[in-house]
């Protein structure tokens, strides 16, 4: 339910605040006076385009507030969700749209912002908007599909599973597509894999191989510098130089003067120590020493080898991987690669059997969707054909057509086709090709009535729905508006007293001149004024006791009517 609407600098309207009542809230007012300029604010609160255009002249934006109480719309409670934009308990959500003159578009739903998309995703769920405008809908024969299928509940659920099979089939068909447009470069692509993998198979890598190729490269390259400098350590060591005693033997005669001083002062015992612990070690590096310099081996072919082994590691790296481990992954992916191309045909072979299965599982619920169909279509047509001769149209026929189509659609297996023959005798035919405006009108009513119960949109506008209808007619559409008000919140605009009078709240439009600025005042009728402005549209500016009784008795019927059908809605 739109609870409020708050309009600033709008077109014509610089400040304006209206509240709406459940039912039937009718706007009127003179021609001109900015009623549509009400609907349009609203509309931009549901997302429709912005545009400089719409801020009142001498402004630098306009803002645009709505209060919706969502308590009944649960269904949109999933979208809410998603946003992270807050619910109350209270299930109300504010919109606030603010528009500059410098394109800059605010938009918030209980204080987050939103993007123009997200608004109007939440937008279609809470307001069906219907006008001039949306009557083309029915002069598009795509858009009856949709108009039947929303009709039955049980269309919906088959519907929603035929569609996760659709999208299966779809995915299958595009595994398909894509397998035969790589099959003109599976020989090319088998060749350059065979010879990748049989490259690196040839190579027989190890892992950690490269590091331990690398420390020895330098040791081998350098073995001449090493014997040299491993004899030399050992000679100071163990000999010594021409005129000097080899470190060892020195440290031995130390070690033997400390033991001849700790007879006597055990104070020196430390050092003794340190000196013992030292020439120990000492000795033992000599002797490892000694050993390291007989194994060195010096083998120009083992060096030459190594590099030549360093050479091959590095030419793979720089083609399939920086380390030895990610040119093996790469190995492992392209033999398995090779597996599934080598494999082709039985995946072809597969995909065909599953695109055989799915098609078969979407024929028979293209069965079931299209057996639904006519079922519902007859419903339907048959209770639009009652409502159109409520509406006047009394040897109108309206009948709804479906019609198999030999492949599938998101949709289904289905076309649907509206036709429709306005005076008795005459052949129908589509209904796009021959109905006037007029008649759109109430058959768009009709539609809506009845669809009004089962419609998920809390809220119908109606934009001038009287459009080229007077008369009885006129009474007749007072009549179905009402009703679908007893189901839905509804906003109607219209010129017709027998409308107007069956208003739950009447809201009255009009301009007025202040200076040289022209403004569009809105204001919500009492019981007293609504009788006035019913006088007005049915006598014009002329109020006379007769036409105020007339007025009169269209209000108090019109109570009395939308009381009984308010009863036997509840019931």
């Amino acid at each position: 339910m739109l609870k409020s609407l708050t309009v600033t600098n709008f077109a014509l309207i610089e400040q304006a605040v209206v509240e709406f009542d459940e039912g039937l809230n009718i706007l009127t007012g003179e021609t001109g006076a900015g009623k549509s300029i009400l609907i349009d604010a609203l509309s931009i609160i549901l997302g429709n385009r912005a545009s400089v255009d719409s801020i009142r002249t001498g402004c630098d934006f306009f803002r645009v507030e709505a209060v919706f109480d969502i308590s009944k719309l649960t269904s949109i409670y999933k979208i809410i969700d998603e946003q992270g934009i807050t619910l109350e308990d209270d299930a109300v959500v504010i919109i606030s749209r603010r528009f500059s003159r410098q394109g800059k578009n605010s938009i918030l739903i209980n204080g987050c912002h939103v993007t123009v998309n997200t608004l109007r995703q939440i937008g279609e769920k809470l307001v069906d908007m219907h006008g001039q405008h949306e009557n083309q809908a029915l002069l598009r024969p795509e858009s009856y599909l949709f108009l039947l299928d929303a009709f039955d509940e049980k269309i919906k659920i088959e519907l929603e599973e035929y569609r996760q099979i659709y999208q299966r089939w779809l995915e299958v068909i595009k595994q398909q597509a894509v397998l035969e447009q790589n099959s003109r470069e599976r020989a090319q692509r088998i060749d350059m894999l065979s010879w990748q993998t049989k490259e690196i198979a040839l190579a027989q890598l190890k892992p950690g191989e490269d590091e331990e190729i690398e420390r020895q490269i330098p040791v081998l390259a350098n073995v001449e510098k090493i014997t040299t400098a491993v004899n030399r350590s050992y000679i100071l060591l163990e000999q010594g130089t021409a005129g000097v005693q080899g470190i060892l033997p020195a440290l031995a005669e130390v070690k033997h003067e400390l033991e001849v001083i700790a007879r006597y002062d055990n104070r020196i015992q430390e050092q003794l120590t340190a000196v013992s612990d030292a020439l120990y070690q000492l000795e033992e590096s000599c002797t490892d020493l000694r050993v390291y310099g007989d194994e060195i081996d010096f083998d120009p072919h083992k060096l030459v080898t190594l590099q030549e082994r360093m050479d091959v590691i590095y030419k793979l790296k720089k083609k399939y991987g920086t380390t030895i481990i990610e040119i093996l992954q790469y190995y492992e992916k392209s033999l398995a690669e090779l597996e599934d191309i080598h494999n082709y045909d039985q995946t072809i072979a597969n995909l065909n059997q599953q695109q055989k299965t799915l098609e078969e599982k979407l024929n028979s619920y293209c069965e079931k969707l299209h057996a639904l169909r006519k079922q519902s279509s007859k419903i339907l047509s048959e209770q639009i054909s009652k409502h159109l001769a409520d509406l006047g149209m009394t040897n109108a026929t309206f009948d709804i057509k479906v019609i198999p189509r030999p492949d599938f659609t998101f949709h289904g297996a289905d076309e649907v086709s509206f036709l429709f023959s306005a005076n008795l005798g005459e052949q129908t035919k589509p209904l796009y090709k021959i109905a006037s405006g007029g008649e759109l009108s109430r058959i768009a009513l009709a539609i809506k009535t009845v669809c009004a119960y089962r419609d998920a949109v809390g809220i119908m506008v109606f934009d001038e729905i009287d459009a080229g209808i007077g008369g009885q007619a006129g009474h007749m559409v007072a009549e179905k508006v009402a009703k679908v008000a007893c189901a839905r919140q509804v906003l109607c605009i219209t010129h017709l007293p027998q409308i107007a009078c069956m208003a739950d709240r009447h809201v009255y439009i009009k301009k007025q001149i202040e200076g040289e600025r022209t403004n569009t005042i809105i204001t919500v009728l009492t019981k007293e004024e609504q009788l006035l402005e019913l006088t007005r549209m049915i006598s014009g500016n002329e109020i006379t006791p007769i036409a105020l009784e007339n007025a009169n008795q269209i209000f108090k019927s019109a109570l009395i009517k939308k009381e009984k059908w308010k009863n036997k809605a509840q019931a």
